[in-house]
């Protein structure tokens, strides 16, 4: 069983930035691949980046540029650092986490780009 706990949402003004955190815990750790992942408002849930062990990554086009994945393995840590934040990236963000071969979700941190 693996828990993730995020941080760091919060309201910024479009053009800001925001860094998220996301920490994953448990008795049996071996994670392959860690994610964000975002739901706003009336849209399904959609890939935000993901970052692989090796260090591979991939970004949805609407944040390529602008928001980067970093990842700590020896804390079992993923970061998401967002830059030039528009409006639309408004929703609540969650990370993803795959432990042998099982997925795992967090509960959410809320990103709110408004002035």
């Amino acid at each position: 069983q693996v828990q993730l706990v995020e941080s760091g949402g919060g309201l910024v003004q479009p053009g800001g930035s925001l860094r998220l955190a996301c920490a994953a815990s448990g008795s049996r750790i071996s994670i392959s691949a860690m994610g964000w992942y975002r739901q706003r408002s009336g849209l399904q849930r959609e890939l935000v980046a993901i970052i692989l062990n090796g260090g591979g990554t991939n970004y949805a086009d609407s944040v390529k540029g602008r928001f980067t994945i970093s990842r700590d393995n020896a804390k079992n840590t993923v970061y998401l650092q967002m830059n030039s934040l528009k409006p639309e990236d408004t929703a609540v963000y969650y990370c993803n986490a795959l432990n042998y071969g099982v997925s795992y979700w967090g509960k959410g941190t809320l990103v709110t780009v408004s002035s």
